[in-house]
């Protein structure tokens, strides 16, 4: 079959789509509208000058109309390539084709044919900690309501792609179709608020219903069938793969959250939780009707069905009946004493006092089964039940705590001053560590609640001992992670520390310390990343901290960011110095003998760290990974990984078979020449900074992006800055990524990388230097994985578009300046790339991303001229409301046609 015949049920789809849209764009724009949707995304491609004066003549309804009619494709075009990559695996398993990289099938083949003996795969297994974290970060621009609509899409084309469908069903489904689009047209895509975190909060437990609770106790059983088939035996897999959440923990930049939103969080989380478990309760319920007459129980079995509240004589005969009644019972009753709107069936029963007695009661009927005869029954719903209570416990994922460092030494400065102690914030580095160990090794609290303190302080103490208080009633996994947000100095690390004696989260047994949850420095910044081993290496060198460690298990977690990074450094050096960052950890933490977790603060835009999952971490330094690692998950990215319990799977799978692959097979011999790839990021980091720091940088990015409307666009609740928009430093990651993205430049993938092997082939030669990186491409995963996210960020990339953002500055001189520079630095990348690579064009080697682009380019191409006019519009009418929010609308289209803009 060809590359061709295997699409033709996605083009099908594009087409019943096309049809459906054209024909309720007539009904609801009329035909000009049609007629214009069809000259200027293809002016638009091929760069024609008159769809620029097309667009410049529309009315602003017409403007409008195009716009949404533009955004809307893509969307449903998003949808339909979605459904058809996962038909595609579903036509590669029912051929018995070979498994896919990522999958883990593949991952256990090769870690078998390499040789690993069970107890090998066992203990890694034992040992493994693999977590994605959902964030709020604001890049997901769409609302619920529409993705519920992508979401029935999807659902109605997958059922009209069926060979079993008749005609009349067909006309069914395709009305049902356009009954949605329909919606969706009239629906409003972009928030008319401003979002709160409860809104936040809302989003992210979402995608437990949609796909969590299927995926991932299903992933555990495949796990264990699959290590079955190749090994013989059974592994006892512990719950290692996790999804965590920062959403509603994550103060930093973010005066909203505070102890009554991180109850909130919590409190919303257990509710979803629990109604989880009521449900499957109740379904077990109605498929255990196994009677007395027919199969025996245990004796623990008949203690439940003695104790239970269901008095009903029909259930008399029925003891799983009966046990499940009362468990149901205890849950109610625990979920009524953690204040949850929601009860069971019963209620009666004493609360369960931790997960470790539900599921003891679980077990006691799923023993039973087995012993009695039924244990075909155990891999149903009740094994599922099992898993899904060790995996996702009363509090549905484990929320991070997030703060800024200087906040932390702030209320740390507060307490030294309100009880009489050393002025901290005038104390040099090796002071301020030894009066916080001073402090940290006696039981005597600072705080006095007889003295008045600055509402900020108040605030940020409130917190911890919220957390405090929801470790003890939801449990200790509730909140595990504490992230010191800037951490440049050890006593960043041991202000944290004292912060959390102060709250109860950090105690001392007999003088030994003992901490509940886990302090994870964050290294953001070029220089941080460098000064990281060097940090850590003085913090394990404290015996008091050694000490504190064994309570955790003698594991470390360490979070590098990478979006600071490359704002600080650009792409090339931010990649490099995090990948010798890592490998110094590693040997500090070798030295020491403590166990390292790296928690990789990600985005969805190469910029920011993006890319598919599995290539990523199998190009991690030797050591890094170890079956331990927790990877941010954000914005748009969420919606298209985990939205659908199919793709959530093979996201969630992707980093379980990585981390299991990387752990046990990774090649220690991979080549990675430091030399070559230091003077290169030496050259990239230099091409870089001349840009950012030239004059009228910021005037150019202010003018020829989008950022300002970006600012004012409701798609989260922290604002855009920490301070300024005049400030690069100050300004956050994510609308400088997104900002580029929506402009098409692209910057923070690529820029810096063509000077910087220009640069090398002239010092070494061209015909010697080049070789060089041909070999380091063909040798060096790092390298591959590098260049491979770079060619995408190329191939989405167009400066013919961006050119026309430039004409919007005031000054321009400044604009032909600018642009000149980052069009030669563009023509110089795409040239290294191809002379590197060898390819004759982008994506060569990955056609699926190829015919995607294909199909999104003419809409997105079209909403950049339509975004750029509007711009234009807006600066000569600021108060322009409909432009503003066409501006927007904009942004969303062509963040849904670049699907990773943030």
């Amino acid at each position: 079959m060809t590359e061709l015949d295997k699409d033709l049920p996605l083009r099908a789809d594009i087409a019943r789509l096309d049809r459906l849209l054209e024909s309720l764009l007539r009904e609801q724009a009329g035909d000009e509208v049609v007629a214009e949707i069809r000259a200027i995304p293809a002016g638009a491609q091929q760069h024609d000058r008159s769809a620029d004066a097309l667009v410049a003549r529309l009315t602003p309804q017409a403007t409008s109309a195009l716009v949404r009619a533009c955004g809307l494709y893509s969307q449903l075009f998003n949808i339909a390539e979605d459904l058809h990559h996962a038909r595609r695996r579903r036509a590669h398993q029912r051929a018995g084709s070979a498994p896919q990289q990522g999958s883990l099938a593949r991952a256990l083949s090769h870690i078998h044919e390499a040789g690993v003996d069970f107890g090998r795969l066992n203990h890694a297994l034992q040992e493994a900690s693999v977590s994605a974290v959902l964030t709020a970060h604001p890049t997901e621009v769409q609302r619920q309501s529409v993705l519920d609509g992508h979401r029935a899409v999807r659902k109605f084309l997958a059922q009209l792609s069926s060979p079993e469908i008749t005609p009349e069903e067909e006309q069914e489904l395709e009305a049902k179709l356009q009954r949605v689009i329909h919606t969706l047209w009239q629906t409003t895509e972009i928030r008319p608020f401003k979002m709160t975190v409860a809104d936040e909060i809302e989003n992210g437990v979402a995608y437990h219903p949609l796909s969590f609770f299927q995926a991932i106790p299903a992933l555990y059983e495949r796990l264990g069938k699959q290590v079955r088939e190749l090994w013989g035996e059974d592994a006892a897999i512990p719950s290692f793969l996790r999804v965590g959440s920062w959403i509603g923990g994550d103060r930093d930049g973010n005066p909203n959250v505070d102890a009554k939103v991180l109850r909130h969080a919590v409190t919303r989380q257990a509710e979803v939780a629990f109604k989880h478990y009521f449900y499957e309760l109740a379904g077990l319920y109605r498929e255990l009707s196994l009677s007395s007459r027919h199969v025996q129980v245990s004796a623990s079995v008949q203690t439940l069905a003695a104790a239970s509240p269901d008095t009903a004589i029909s259930r008399r005969e029925e003891p799983y009946r009966l046990a499940l009644a009362s468990i149901e019972g205890r849950l109610s009753a625990l979920a009524a004493r953690l204040g949850l709107p929601l009860r069971g069936r019963w209620t009666a029963g004493e609360a369960y006092a931790s997960t470790a007695e539900l599921q003891a009661d679980l077990h006691t009927v799923s023993h039973s089964l087995a012993a009695h005869g039924s244990a075909l029954l155990l891999d149903g719903r009740l094994g599922k039940l099992i898993r899904a209570v060790d995996v996702f416990g009363f509090f549905l994922m484990p929320l991070d705590l997030r703060q800024h460092a200087e906040k932390h030494a702030g209320v740390v400065s507060e307490l030294f001053a309100h009880a009489n102690l050393e002025q901290y914030d005038a104390l040099d580095e090796a002071a301020r560590v030894r009066v916080l160990l001073r402090e940290l090794a006696t039981p005597r609290l600072l705080y006095s609640p007889f003295l008045s303190y600055s509402a900020d302080s108040e605030k940020e103490l409130a917190i911890f001992r919220e957390a405090a208080l929801v470790q003890q009633q939801f449990g200790v996994d509730a909140i595990a992670q504490c992230i010191i947000s800037n951490c440049a100095t050890v006593s960043d690390i041991l202000a944290l520390a004292l912060l959390a004696k102060e709250s109860g989260l950090l105690r001392l047994d007999g003088g030994t310390p003992r901490i509940s949850l886990n302090l994870v420095p964050l290294f953001e910044t070029i220089a941080d990343l460098d000064a990281s081993a060097g940090i850590m290496q003085q913090l394990f060198a404290l015996p008091w901290y050694q000490q504190l460690l064994r309570s955790r298990g003698g594991v470390q977690e360490v979070m590098l960011g990478y979006s600071d990074s490359n704002k600080d450094g650009g792409y090339f050096t931010s990649q490099w110095e995090l990948y010798q960052a890592e490998q110094r950890l590693v040997r500090v933490f070798d030295a020491a003998g403590v166990k390292m977790r790296l928690f990789h603060g990600r985005g969805g835009s190469v910029g920011r760290g993006g890319g598919p999952s599995y290539e990523a971490i199998m190009a991690q330094p030797a050591g890094t990974v170890v079956g331990r690692i927790r990877i941010t998950e954000q914005g748009e990215i969420i919606t298209s990984k985990f939205a659908d319990p199919d793709n959530a799977t093979r996201n969630l799978e992707a980093l379980v078979a990585a981390a299991l692959e990387s752990t046990l097979t990774h090649c220690d011999s991979c080549v990675s020449d430091e030399s070559v790839l230091a003077e290169l990021s030496g050259h990239a980091f230099s091409t870089y900074r001349a840009l950012v720091e030239s004059d009228g940088f910021m005037q150019y990015f202010m003018e020829a992006t989008p950022i300002s409307a970006i600012a004012k666009l409701n798609i989260g609740s922290r604002p855009a800055s920490r301070k300024t928009l005049a400030s690069i430093k100050d300004l956050r990651a994510i609308p400088w990524v997104f900002s580029w993205s929506q402009s098409r430049v692209m910057l923070p993938g690529w820029y810096g990388f063509g000077s910087a092997v220009r640069a090398f082939l002239d010092a070494h030669g061209d015909e010697a230097g080049l070789a060089q990186l041909r070999f380091l491409h063909q040798a060096s995963p790092f390298f591959q994985v590098m260049l491979s996210n770079m060619e995408q960020v190329l191939a989405k990339a167009d400066l013919q578009i961006a050119r026309r953002y430039a004409a919007l500055l005031g000054d321009a001189a400044l604009a032909d300046r600018l642009f000149g520079q980052l069009q030669g630095e563009f023509d110089k990348t795409l040239a290294a790339f191809f002379a590197i690579t060898g390819q004759q064009k982008l994506l060569q080697g990955n056609p699926t991303l190829a015919r995607s682009l294909d199909t999104r380019l003419p809409y997105l191409d079209a909403l950049n001229l339509l975004q750029v006019e509007l711009l234009r519009r807006l600066r000569d009418q600021p108060d322009d409301a409909d432009a503003l929010y066409a501006i927007h609308l904009t942004i969303n289209g062509i963040s849904a046609g670049l699907r990773n803009s943030g």
